[in-house]
């Protein structure tokens, strides 16, 4: 019963752990589409630079959306 349990555990861990990998992967790839095609004329990172809080906001929003998004879509 204990190697049953454990096989099941690591299983379970693994399956997890490439789901996790494929959600921070995805989640880079949709930040990245969304720096190039959406915000061109934002300078996200210029802005913080200068202590501009509306522009970290709204960077932080984008970050929850997606990852949001991405947790939805993985878990089916």
């Amino acid at each position: 019963m204990e190697l049953e349990f454990l096989t099941a555990t690591l299983f379970n861990l693994g399956v997890n752990l490439l789901y996790t990998l494929l959600a921070l992967f995805i989640g880079i790839a949709a930040l990245m589409v969304i720096d190039r095609k959406l915000l061109r004329s934002v300078d996200i990172e210029g802005e913080l630079k200068n202590g501009n809080i509306a522009v970290a906001i709204f960077a932080s929003t984008i970050l929850i959306f997606v990852a949001l998004i991405i947790s939805f879509g993985l878990k089916g």
